[in-house]
């Protein structure tokens, strides 16, 4: 799996700039995506898994998209984009205006469940 996190934060000197890591079975390595972050990711291989743990829970319609092929952000996937999704495709290009979104600078409490 190619991972890529994308900086979406209004004010942010690193607005718009991605970091992209491969996660594999073999590497074990795993990402962190902050609030204020967009998410993509390409699977490298035929057979792939993900598993994601949220911080709050799922509300239809509260999420956005952006293309993958976004020439603001120029994502350099290791190999071609084939097989997209409706939404992946469907996604409009950023416009000028975009200034990013604004992050509550309030730390939210550590919920230990035990």
């Amino acid at each position: 799996m190619y991972d890529v996190i994308i900086d979406i934060r209004k004010d942010s000197p690193t607005f718009l700039n991605y970091i992209g890591v491969e996660l594999s079975e073999e590497n074990q390595k795993m990402i962190y995506v902050p609030e204020g972050f967009a998410h993509g990711f390409q699977t490298l291989t035929d057979q792939a898994e993900l598993l994601y743990k949220h911080t709050a829970y799922y509300t239809p319609g509260s999420e956005g998209g952006m293309r993958y092929d976004e020439p603001k952000v120029n994502i350099q996937w290791p190999l071609a984009p084939i097989d997209l999704s409706k939404r992946d495709t469907e996604a409009d290009y950023l416009t000028e205006a975009l200034e990013g979104i604004e992050i509550d600078s309030q730390p939210q409490p550590i919920i230990n469940p035990s």
